[in-house]
């Protein structure tokens, strides 16, 4: 008769909320509370269904009883843990199907996207623990134990602690990569002499798609303990630069012009600034280089290669003799 009347409590429950999100709730609340009612309702109907069945067992029960009602209760830790872990993963799905993924431009969105993710995980292992803690602590031997063990096993809590201390430190340092706003997702970053996006920021480690499509994986400490450029820490536009070197016959104004077409009529070029400027000189020729601005990373890597190809191509076609030559000089 409890079970029977604790499942037709979870059914009318499960019912009139079903009632209430399909017809009664207004329409602009249905994004968010149609994900929770279909994600959250099994373990919602577990959490009612056992809590009656707790409540409904005498307190001070006859041996049968009191282990029925020692499984009950833990389930119902259980099944609480359950339902709080699912209703942050709902949450997580909800708040990102309001964050477009393809929004790289907005900073704002990436960084709700690094920040929920790790946040989410990391609640999840602690709600675990505690539920499997509170388990264990139902059981009064193995809590006598496990206080006894607590208290005078240092060996063995140092040898654990050293070998979780990788883990632990990359888990902090997510969370520290995660809330130090030094990268987000859709970032543009140079590691290692290789640029690629920020694809995920997991709690243990770093997922980027670099130029040519690979994915380059780092633990989350390499990003505490090393440096590395952010191209879009602030912004997006990303300032490219190309170097070349020329003899010094070369003349700049006649580049210069060359240089404004090329950037003028590319596509990648966002129209906010371009440059070209003698860097450098030496015994051998001049270095020049032209910087002009993109949209972001990969349209500032193809506006480079772009516009060293058209120089390249105009200097060799029209004035080969910029080309950079080595001089020597004859006397009898």
């Amino acid at each position: 008769m409890i079970i029977l009347g604790a499942l037709s409590v979870a059914a009318v429950l499960d019912l009139v909320t079903g009632l209430l999100v399909h017809r009664i709730a207004p329409r602009r609340y249905q994004w968010v509370l149609e994900p929770i009612h279909r994600g959250c309702r099994r373990p919602a109907i577990a959490v009612v269904v056992l809590t009656a069945l707790y409540l409904a067992l005498p307190t001070r029960p006859r041996l049968p009883q009191r282990e029925v009602r020692h499984v009950v209760l833990i389930l119902l830790i259980a099944s609480v843990a359950w339902l709080i872990t699912k209703a942050m993963h709902v949450g997580e799905g909800v708040t990102f199907s309001r964050l477009p993924p393809d929004a790289v431009r907005d900073r704002r969105i990436r960084r709700a996207r690094t920040q929920i993710r790790p946040v989410r995980r990391l609640t999840s292992v602690v709600v675990t623990i505690v539920a499997i803690g509170l388990i264990l602590t139902t059981f009064p031997p193995i809590r006598t134990f496990g206080i006894s063990v607590l208290g005078s096993a240092g060996v063995v809590g140092a040898l654990i602690g050293l070998s979780a201390r990788s883990a632990l430190a990359n888990a902090f340092a997510g969370i520290q990569v995660a809330f130090s706003d030094s990268l987000h997702i859709g970032d543009v970053l140079v590691v290692d002499d290789e640029w690629g996006r920020v694809e995920e920021v997991r709690l243990t480690h770093v997922v980027i798609r670099l130029w040519d499509d690979r994915m380059l994986i780092l633990p989350s400490t390499y990003f505490t303990d090393r440096t590395f450029q952010n191209w879009t820490r602030h912004e997006t536009r990303v300032i490219g630069r190309v170097e070349i070197e020329l003899d010094h016959t070369a003349d700049l104004d006649d580049l210069r012009d060359e240089a404004r077409r090329l950037v003028e009529a590319s596509p990648l070029w966002d129209r906010n600034r371009w440059v070209l400027q003698m860097v450098d000189v030496s015994a051998q020729g001049v270095k020049i280089e032209v910087q002009a601005s993109a949209a972001d990373g990969a349209s500032a890597w193809d506006l480079r290669c772009d516009l060293r190809e058209g120089l390249i191509r105009y200097v060799r076609d029209h004035h080969p003799q910029w080309l950079p030559r080595t001089r020597s000089e004859y006397k009898p």
